[in-house]
């Protein structure tokens, strides 16, 4: 096998609690992730040492190099393997660069199911599980796919039940945010508040919205303890998410550090009515309809 390509979806958190901050600079947290049918597509081909080339609109944001969590997720699989094994990667973006939807841990989940695949060494998901969880936070989920329940840093997951399809528009912005910044300005507004923070718990209205495929409820109960801090440091968020409910969508909220804007619509018609009425109020630089849940990474 000369070449395997995988077709991977972003996220969108349906409920992030962020708890206090750990002795290890991270936060205990539940998110409720949910992928989407916004895809990027990695394929693996084989090469002497490792490489990668990234394609699309906004190819020029993401690293060429070490830096890239695809390579990184590479190099882990075959030092897991105890193997040095070389690949060259391209990446192929359509999900957003530092958009809050998990685009570069998604390309980490694709270059492990792909390079197991190309390097032939039939590995289980528990152990890509277990790589992934090393990669980032958001790494696991993006290999696992559909919907499920993390804890810890995001990373121990629990499938969850949903029944039937979401509809979603979803407004994306000019630039990114620092995840690390969006966390870092999250705590500052906390102690500036004197909020007391609890341990993080799931929402039991929410899972119940998600088993019972009720979209005007999971709207209401979809919940972003981040989204301040991103509306803090990008003021403007708060005028698209305004637009959006405005407009009829039946919750809004920023998908994880941000900076797009999730809409949940009552169906793929009103979904893409929506999405046009909010191109037309020109608060997004551009505006995607998608559904969910969709599985994870997919050799095509």
């Amino acid at each position: 096998m000369n070449s395997v390509t995988v077709r991977v979806p972003a996220k969108v958190n349906l409920q992030l609690a962020v708890g206090p901050l750990r002795e290890d600079g991270y936060h205990d947290l539940v998110n409720v992730f949910h992928a989407v049918s916004i895809f990027d597509e990695v394929t693996a081909a084989a090469e002497t040492g490792v490489s990668v080339r990234v394609e699309g609109e906004t190819a020029g944001q993401v690293p060429e190099d070490d830096d890239n969590l695809a390579v990184r997720a590479a190099r882990a699989l075959a030092g897991h393997a105890g193997r040095s094994y070389g690949v060259g990667l391209v990446i192929r973006k359509a999900i957003p660069v530092a958009g809050g939807m998990a685009g570069g841990s998604a390309d980490a989940a694709a270059a492990l199911v792909a390079c197991n695949e190309l390097w032939g060494l039939g590995l289980p998901l528990d152990d890509l599980l277990e790589i992934a969880a090393d990669l980032g936070s958001d790494v696991p989920f993006a290999l696992l796919g559909g919907t499920a329940v993390g804890t810890g840093r995001g990373e121990r997951l629990t499938r969850l039940e949903v029944g039937g399809t979401f509809h979603w528009v979803f407004a994306l912005a000019d630039g990114g945010l620092s995840t690390g910044r969006v966390y870092a300005e999250c705590d500052r507004l906390r102690a500036a508040g004197g909020e007391r923070v609890a341990r993080p718990r799931v929402s039991g209205a929410l899972l119940a919205a998600l088993r019972d495929g009720d979209a005007k409820t999971l709207g209401a109960e979809m919940a972003n303890d981040l989204q301040p801090a991103a509306v803090t440091l990008r003021p403007s968020l708060a005028r698209t998410l305004d637009a959006g409910r405005d407009l009829g969508a039946l919750g809004a909220l920023v998908s994880g550090s941000g900076p797009t804007c999730a809409f949940v619509a009552d169906s793929e018609a009103h979904a893409r009515e929506l999405a046009a009425a909010l191109t037309a109020e020109g608060v997004a630089r551009d505006v995607v309809v998608a559904h969910g849940p969709v599985p994870g990474p997919t050799v095509v």
